[in-house]
């Protein structure tokens, strides 16, 4: 039996990978992107109208589908979406995700929003809270990077005593730390709050500087010292 609506047999300014060809990525839909992607359909379905189920299944909401993982995307149970095709999938997501994340170690931190992107998009799709510590020298290039602690949902815990002997142990003169909202929500917290008080007055004793406190999601991102008077 033949492929329903077989891509082969549509014209060729009509097929996802011609398009790509000769009018770059930017000519396609989400739709065509990811059947590309998936490359093959099934009986029922082309590539095309896999993909724009697959897309469905998730509101046609991008940022909520790259949050998916595999386990997510094969409890759709869409016909024709087995392991191989959600890996395909999520290598694909991660590829482009790495894509905009800045060579940051190359770069003087100047304001919080030279790192707050970089922050951004390594963790805004994350569905856990993380909790990271950027570690500067002297002349304000980063020298360390590092995911402290993960946690769930609603929020994670990190140790000042970690963050202070990192530090240490790699001579930083400065630190910034940032956690993401899963949620989108960028208010901080009293805990928050509470936290990023505690590891300013402590670093202060080392003769250290917390540069800032970032709170990254999808929505952008909120920062200590831009929005403190005091900072």
């Amino acid at each position: 039996m033949q492929i329903l609506h077989n891509i082969k047999s549509w014209a060729n300014e009509d097929q996802p990978i011609y398009k790509l060809y000769k009018r770059g990525a930017k000519s396609l839909s989400d739709v065509e992107l990811l059947a590309i992607i998936l490359q093959h359909g099934t009986v029922q379905q082309n590539a095309v109208e896999l993909a724009r189920s697959l897309l469905n299944a998730s509101q046609n909401n991008l940022q909520k589908f790259s949050k998916m993982s595999v386990v997510d995307i094969l409890g759709l149970k869409i016909k024709g979406i087995g392991k191989i095709k959600a890996i395909r999938i999520l290598a694909a997501i991660e590829l482009g995700s790495r894509r905009m994340i800045s060579n940051i170690d190359k770069i003087n931190i100047r304001q919080s929003k030279d790192v707050a992107n970089h922050l951004k998009y390594l963790l805004q799709f994350e569905s856990r809270e993380l909790f990271m510590v950027l570690l500067l020298n002297q002349a304000n290039k980063v020298i360390h990077e590092e995911i402290l602690s993960e946690g769930g949902i609603t929020g994670t815990v990190a140790d000042p005593r970690i963050i202070f002997k990192l530090a240490l142990s790699h001579e930083a003169t400065g630190f910034i730390i940032c956690h993401n909202h899963p949620s989108g929500q960028l208010k901080p917290s009293k805990m928050d709050d509470f936290l990023t008080d505690k590891i300013k007055k402590g670093a202060a004793y080392f003769d250290i500087k917390l540069v800032d406190h970032l709170i990254v999601s999808v929505e952008g991102y909120y920062s200590y010292a831009e929005q403190s008077e005091n900072w």
